[in-house]
């Protein structure tokens, strides 16, 4: 595995020309956009056209550490927008202490979602628009929103390059204006604690995503794009982004009158119940931060971290756990419920039908958790098991509660994650046990969870359904957790998969329905991709082909999950 994603890393990010190569410009593509005025010059490619690291707010330093993001009111000028954007700053891995094999960990972390940048700057509120060359104002091409993932903690634009799937848009005979935002990660954008709510500081990372879009309403027709046919696609933390977007005030998704987006697609992430800003895990983790800091004593705590050297905040908002560590996915920053951006947890708005409802499309990898159980090998029991999830993952719960969840996975390897493979791959007694859990609470179960209740309160709003097998036979790891960026963002290995899942996100781009392919012109046999409500059925998709699977399988799990999913916020 680790010499064929080295071998992918040198493929071509195209594959495939289109049939007619358009006229290059001779000159830098130049636009001009209204709001704030700007002049943007971008580099032009053999096919696509790049506007890379353009300012969409004020630089959120200083005083404006640990803010709202806010909006640009002066003239830009001139924008060069040509280089390599700043990533927002980066929490880092702790993965010294672990046996993981280093195999394991180096194919995991060759991934971008798992690259560590080094790189980065507090002033990086930026998108970058890429689009079809010779793109003009009166294309009105329809719009992806990208929002990447790297649980809350890592992660930029500067890792996804969408010049790769704008050229297959127009291979495919459905161009469109990909934009990628970037958004504030790690104890800069996602700070929990008393203080942080009391000062309207909270899920400042939603709220750069959200003004992001606003920038998109405000400026995408002067590159071509149609601010009506906007679709945001996120993929693991990225698409909760996306559930969160949907969530966020309650489901008031417009601005100056209109809706931000249309449609919405989520690889890998939709529900992720969470306790308050507020709740003693979240202070735990802003007095660590202050502490760290020796803000301990100050008057004014927010106002001493504000006041900290770059380097010196940095390292305090890294000295709590990471992502691939032993807290695992119990995140240290994520979004959570403050009142206002988030009334309440993501959950409760979702049953409570306060949720923007726009057609979407959502689906996990078949072993979303093996990555995330890589690293607890003490772990060597069913009790052990309970007391890693109750004192790491859900404090609200009692003992009697874990029991019961974990007792609906058997202790049993064959039963575990990689799924359906047998006994191999026990790294530990309990690794496929606990990567079965993990995959399903945070993934997989919770958006069968989320597909049941939307189409209980939204049946005439459509939502497809898929789980990626593309990857199966991968030892330990399966179809692992951020595997679909090859396939599905980069669509750099030529089989099925890729080719059939760009198609239908493109169809679902231009149409609302991965199935219409009206206007495409590339002749791609995919199969009908039908609707969840019509059987609560997933497109299961194989390297070669796909299938339909009933969404049943782990039901007694899910019966569980759907009846205590007030006591598994985290």
């Amino acid at each position: 595995m680790k010499l064929l994603l080295l071998l992918l890393a040198v493929l071509p990010v195209a594959l495939s020309a289109p049939a007619a190569q358009p006229v290059r410009r001779a000159t830098a593509p130049t636009v001009a956009i209204p709001s704030p005025s700007a002049t943007i010059i971008g580099s032009v490619g053999t096919t696509v056209e790049s506007f890379m690291g353009i300012p969409f707010a004020q630089p959120p330093v200083s005083s404006l550490r640990l803010k709202p993001p806010q909006s640009l009111t002066t003239a830009l000028g001139t924008v060069y927008a040509t280089g390599v954007p700043a990533a927002c700053p980066q929490m880092f891995f702790d993965d010294a202490s672990t046996s993981v094999p280093t195999a394991l960990l180096g194919t995991i972390l060759d991934l971008p979602l798992f690259q560590t940048i080094t790189d980065a700057s507090e002033d990086c509120l930026t998108v970058n628009v890429q689009r079809p060359i010779e793109t003009t104002a009166e294309s009105n091409l329809p719009v992806l929103f990208w929002i990447f993932g790297g649980g809350f903690e890592l992660g930029s634009t500067l890792m996804y390059d969408g010049a790769n799937f704008v050229q297959d848009s127009i291979t495919d005979g459905q161009p469109i204006v990909f934009v990628a935002v970037n958004y504030r990660v790690g104890g800069f954008g996602f700070m929990p604690g008393a203080e942080i709510l009391a000062d309207g500081s909270s899920n400042l990372g939603l709220l750069d995503q959200r003004l992001g879009l606003q920038w998109v309403q405000d400026n995408i027709a002067s590159f071509g794009g149609d601010p009506t046919k906007v679709t945001i696609w996120g993929e693991s933390a990225g698409a909760i982004s996306v559930l969160d977007q949907m969530a966020m005030y309650d489901g008031d998704i417009t601005y100056n009158g209109a809706p931000l987006f249309r449609g919405a697609i989520m690889d890998s992430g939709s529900i992720v119940p969470a306790d308050p800003v507020d709740c003693p895990k979240g202070q735990v983790v802003f007095d660590q931060v202050v502490a760290t800091a020796g803000c301990t004593s100050a008057t004014d705590k927010l106002e001493c971290l504000r006041a900290l050297d770059y380097t010196d905040f940095l390292d305090a908002t890294n000295s709590v756990p990471g992502l691939l560590s032993y807290n695992s996915i119990a995140l240290s920053y994520l979004p959570r419920p403050d009142g206002t951006v988030l009334t309440e947890s993501p959950d409760i708005l979702i049953s409570s039908g306060k949720y923007a409802a726009v057609p979407f499309i959502i689906g996990d990898q078949e072993d979303e958790g093996t990555i995330f159980a890589l690293f607890q090998e003490n772990i060597t029991d069913t009790a052990e098991l309970v007391t890693y999830l109750q004192t790491y993952f859900f404090n609200d719960a009692t003992t009697a509660e874990i029991e019961a969840l974990v007792a609906t996975y058997p202790d049993d390897a064959s039963d575990g994650s990689p799924f359906n493979t047998s006994i191999l791959y026990e790294l530990y007694p309990e690794f496929k046990r606990l990567a079965a859990i993990l995959g399903d609470l945070t993934f997989t179960l919770t958006r069968r969870i989320f597909l049941s209740v939307h189409t209980s309160l939204n049946p005439s709003v459509p939502a497809w359904s898929y789980l990626s097998s593309y990857d199966y036979g991968t030892p330990y790891l399966g179809t692992f957790h951020g595997s679909d960026l090859l396939q599905v963002f980069y669509g750099i290995l030529p089989n099925y998969a890729s080719a059939a899942v760009h198609r239908y996100y493109f169809n679902f781009v231009y149409n609302l329905n991965p199935n219409d392919d009206t206007g495409a012109t590339e002749s791609v046999s995919v199969m009908s991709w039908p609707q969840w409500s019509v059987g609560e059925q997933v497109m299961q998709i194989w390297a070669s082909y796909a299938d339909l699977l009933d969404d049943d399988f782990r039901a007694t799990s899910y019966d569980w999950l759907v009846g205590n999913a007030g006591s598994l916020r985290i």
